[in-house]
């Protein structure tokens, strides 16, 4: 099949990009940046563009089976209108070119951030309503996009469904754990909280098996879709314990000073006006939404993308931690 992947060259997308292509599929990536692919991958071309910009080229787009929507602006800061012309109008855009050229399948990356509220989530299911979000412009927006996506859902003209992986993480993670380990390192980080907040942590190859079994699922059942899925390990951890195995590991002291909740979000929201009324571009060392992620339970059940899906995670925390410490130590 002919296969578009939006984002398709960042962590998620260039792991999803990798099965398809082992799959034997036709996979078209689309990104923002020129990327050289390995002379020995065959089926797969990437097309440099900018979805906030640029029109998808009908050559592109026709024969399309199935479209990944993969691309998004993620960050905690940063001016809204780049969120929003990341995350929606680019959706927007995808969205109109899959109903004008009759691309049937569309699958789209979202984030469990989407419901995001102030409050504790534990075993949180798809039922959560959407939060509010103004706290962060990144999950207000994925929120917006999401919802256009599912409405979009019409069996027999377009399948739609969402992902929401949790704190993706894994061998070339970009973001995540590298980060937390650097602050570390440079002695900047602390527990928010009590620190006995459990979360979930998603591996990438969980991720990136999530989205073949959405497609699977999809092509067996034309109904299928217009739904949200939570897709983790399936094994929330106690965050602040799991980092400090983790920095055991990598021969790193254990994490001890802590900042009670309160205390981090009265700075969180300090901080954002100073920085927004300085307009500093740089994130800042702490806001509302980071506190509240850092101190709250937040995991999800993956009961529904195992019903309707057939999504089982394929490795879990202790073989995908082995597989990835090498690369952390590398680091």
């Amino acid at each position: 099949m002919k296969i578009l992947v939006s984002g398709g060259t960042g962590f998620v997308g260039q792991a999803v990009t990798e099965q398809l292509v082992a799959l034997g599929h036709e996979v078209h990536t689309i990104g923002r940046n020129p990327t050289s692919i390995d002379d020995g991958v065959k089926n797969q071309t990437h097309h440099t563009l900018d979805l906030t910009k640029d029109d998808l080229p009908k050559s592109l787009l026709q024969d399309t089976e199935i479209f990944f929507h993969i691309a998004a602006k993620a960050g905690i800061w940063g001016p809204y209108s780049e969120f929003f012309n990341a995350n929606v109008i680019a959706t927007r855009k995808i969205l109109k070119a899959c109903q004008y050229y009759r691309i049937p399948k569309l699958i789209y990356t979202s984030t469990p951030s989407v419901v995001f509220s102030e409050k504790p989530i534990q075993n949180g299911t798809e039922a959560l309503p959407y939060g509010k979000n103004e706290f962060s412009p990144y999950a207000q927006t994925k929120s917006m996009a999401e919802q256009e996506v599912l409405e979009a859902h019409l069996p027999g003209k377009l399948q739609t469904i969402a992902l929401r992986p949790h704190l993706v993480w894994g061998k070339g993670d970009p973001h995540l754990l590298p980060r937390v380990i650097q602050r570390h390192k440079a002695g900047k980080l602390k527990i928010i909280g009590d620190g006995m907040n459990q979360v979930d942590l998603t591996h990438i190859d969980n991720v990136a098996h999530a989205h073949i079994c959405a497609m699977k699922a999809m092509l067996l059942n034309q109904n299928l879709g217009g739904k949200p899925y939570f897709i983790s390990q399936g094994e929330p951890v106690y965050l602040w314990e799991w980092l400090n195995q983790l920095f055991l590991l990598l021969d790193l002291p254990p994490l001890s000073r802590s900042l009670n909740f309160k205390t981090a979000f009265l700075l969180g929201a300090g901080l954002e006006g100073v920085w927004n009324l300085l307009k500093i571009k740089r994130e800042p060392p702490m806001t509302r939404f980071v506190a509240c992620q850092l101190a709250h339970d937040h995991w999800f059940s993956i009961k529904s993308a195992q019903a309707d899906l057939g999504y089982e995670p394929i490795k879990k925390m202790n073989q995908a931690m082995n597989e990835t410490l090498p690369w952390f130590q590398s680091l």
